[in-house]
């Protein structure tokens, strides 16, 4: 195992692989069957199959953006990382808390709905408070053991549970299509209960986005899981091919519940435990109670599952948005043994617990659908703009059907979940009156947060700003030296040396305080010639060198504690203005790059050189860089012994090795030559 990840605190340490996200997002899509089905089938009445099937599209074009997003900056955050890379830091933050506001009613209304299923076996859980406090043990339970720390082999296990589970409801969709189907569901729909209004129709239609909660838990572990190309290709259309069963549910729920009785009959409630209507559907007696305890003790499980997923994913989007500044740190502190996010662990534990106080499954959903509409509208905005502002960057996942539009490509599946994203989000506006108001106010309260936190702090709204993990198992104020670093990389022995200094740079100052930490941000730059166009075609050789670089550049970067890697390539003309126009579009606070050999020429302009303060003992990506950038410029210092020898020209960006043990940072610009008069007093980036 690498030495990275020996370093990596247990209870955040890397290592989900397929096994784990495929039990994550089956899990949630699991529970929500077990949770939503009565509230949808209540809704569109014998329409509910077609509304699942709109839905099934629906989560088809969010999936697709999630992958692709999160395959690009494969750090953790989910939705919040994919925004920060496609407009700033602000909308990565309402991205994040609509997101957080649904991991809490997620843990609540899985917690409650687990109560429906065990009274199958022990019937005073059923309600009253004896089905609060059965709810309420669930949450505490969940939150303990994600303070003591989850590694891959528990969600692994998981897996299997959910994977059991799955058969379990593809055997209740098969027996339910030949016993227990009525044609009429698929010919003449409205003859099952009447027919519905279109207002109940796309009321319905927001019930069942609870469905999709898995989408982005996953996503938010993309800085932990390691999954290939061909690895996510295969989880998509697992994740795809995982709806189609609950369709034919939907099918076989709409033949057999009881709309007569609205869907109450005798001790069971319906509408919170639609599956054991399903399973009273059945004529023959033995059939239908071992189905009954089956379905009682498996949706106890997944339900479980699911509300730890919904913690983990919890802890882990209030973890990143405590490191990037978004929240207090206070609110982000890990715990000191375990190096789990204690503080957001509890307070989401608290808040899910009263949230289960009014018992009412429908008010929980309608809450969900509003944040998870915020955040998928946002996704697909995003990888749309990705397109445009990144179009070279490689994409180990792309998504089909894209329109060539100038320099970038429009997704139409991105294009087209937009528009769906942001109809759904009107029409939770409009038709859920406890959401509107519930939704309004947690996001104001939370951008009020936000916006306060950083004016107080002094810190810019829409930059990224980081602080180290370590600083988030201090006690006392902390604060971010640089918000992040763009480091070239080279593909060769040298990068480990840079990597390492930009490192200990984001470490060693004001150590004392606890302060420093920076997202460093490794890119590799390929220099096209005139001859060709900007977007022309990369060959396969130079892409494995550059990706293996940018690899191995992320790995040692992230042996420091609390810096986190993002790497990306890009095209220019020239290396120099390559590095200066990804700071700047970067946001970054300093560059950290090895100091080209000079170019021997000595006698001033007339001889081809050039006079000026770098002139003596840099090369030209050098002075272009430390002439033009909008941030601080650390060089790496040159050694003796490199001075004089010749180079061989490439197609990318070549420095000379240097020795990277001793950085050297260059004296400050004056302002009108792009510096900062004083980059001691400027914590931000005057540009960008």
């Amino acid at each position: 195992m690498p030495k990275w990840e020996l370093e990596t605190p247990e209870g955040l340490r890397r290592g989900l692989g397929s096994p784990a996200l495929f039990g994550i997002v089956q899990g949630f899509i699991a529970a929500s069957i077990y949770f939503s089905l009565g509230l949808v089938v209540q809704a569109a009445l014998g329409f509910a199959w077609l509304v699942y099937l709109v839905s099934a599209v629906f989560f088809g074009l969010v999936v697709l953006s999630y992958v692709e997003g999160a395959s690009l900056h494969q750090e953790r955050g989910g939705a919040t990382i994919i925004a920060r890379y496609a407009f700033n830091e602000l909308w990565s933050f309402i991205a994040g808390w609509a997101i957080l506001l649904d991991y809490i009613l997620l843990i609540a209304i899985t917690a409650f709905a687990t109560t429906d299923y065990v009274a199958v076996l022990f019937d005073p859980l059923a309600g009253g408070l004896t089905e609060f406090l059965f709810g309420a043990a669930v949450v505490a339970g969940v939150a303990w053991l994600n303070i003591r720390g989850a590694g891959s082999r528990r969600y692994e296990r998981f897996a299997f549970v959910v994977l059991a589970d799955l058969v379990l409801q593809t055997v209740i969709v098969i027996l339910g299509l030949l016993l227990l189907l009525n044609p009429d569901v698929l010919t003449h729909p409205a003859s099952i209960a009447g027919t519905p209004s279109t207002s109940d129709l796309v009321f319905a239609f927001t019930l069942t986005l609870v469905t999709f909660a898995g989408v982005d838990a996953s996503s938010g572990l993309a800085g932990e899981v390691r999954v290939s190309r061909r690895g996510l290709k295969r989880l998509v259309s697992a994740r795809l091919l995982a709806f189609i069963p609950y369709v034919g549910i939907a099918l076989v729920a709409v033949s057999v519940l009881p709309f007569e009785s609205d869907l109450q009959s005798g001790g069971d409630d319906y509408v919170d435990a639609p599956m054991l209507g399903v399973a009273a559907g059945f004529e023959q007696a033995w059939l239908a109670d071992t189905l009954r305890v089956l379905i009682g003790l498996s949706a106890f499980a997944i339900l479980v599952i699911a509300c730890n997923a919904a913690m983990l994913g919890l802890s882990r989007l209030g973890y990143s948005l405590a490191l990037n500044r978004q929240i207090p740190s206070a609110i982000g502190r890990l715990h000191p043994a375990r190096a789990t996010p204690v503080v957001i662990i509890g307070v989401g534990a608290l808040l899910a617990i009263v949230l289960l106080i009014p018992a009412d499954l429908e008010f929980l959903a309608s809450i969900y659908a509003f944040g998870a509409t915020i955040s998928f509208t946002i996704v697909h905005l995003s990888v749309i703009r990705l397109r445009w502002r990144e179009p070279d960057r490689d994409r180990p996942f792309k998504t089909p059907l894209n329109v060539r539009i100038g320099r970038g490509e429009l997704p139409v599946t991105a294009a087209l979940g937009a528009l769906m994203s942001a109809a759904a989000f009107a029409a939770v506006v409009f038709l859920h009156n406890s959401a509107r108001w519930a939704g309004i106010g947690w996001m104001v309260a939370g951008i009020g947060l936000y916006v306060g936190y950083r004016l107080v702090e002094g810190k810019p709204i829409l930059k990224r700003v980081t602080i180290p993990e370590r600083a988030l198992t201090r006690r006392g104020r902390t604060k971010a030296e640089y918000g992040s670093i763009l480091v070239p990389v080279l593909g060769t022995p040298l990068d480990d040396d840079i990597m390492q200094t930009a490192g200990r740079l984001s470490m060693e100052e004001n150590t004392d305080e606890g302060e420093g930490g920076a997202v460093i941000e490794a890119v590799w730059v390929f220099e096209l010639p005139m001859a060709l166009p900007l977007d022309a075609r990369i060959g396969e050789a130079d892409l494995k060198q550059a990706r293996k670089a940018l690899q191995r550049a992320k790995a040692v970067g992230e042996e420091y504690e609390g810096v986190e890697v993002a790497t990306a390539t890009v095209r220019a003309r020239r290396a120099g203005e390559g590095i200066v126009r990804e700071a700047k579009r970067r946001g970054v606070e300093a560059i950290v790059l090895a100091a080209e050999e000079p170019t021997r020429v000595r006698g001033g302009p007339l001889l081809g050189g050039k006079r000026g303060l770098y002139d003596a003992f840099v090369g030209e990506t050098t002075r272009y860089v430390v002439t033009k950038a909008h941030c601080r410029v650390i060089l790496t210092a040159p050694p003796g012994e490199a001075r004089g020898r010749a180079r061989p020209p490439s197609r990318t960006m070549r420095l000379a090795p240097q020795r990277a043990a001793d950085p050297m940072q260059l004296p400050p610009l004056a302002p009108e030559n792009g510096g900062i008069s004083d980059p001691d007093a400027a914590e931000t980036p005057k540009g960008g």
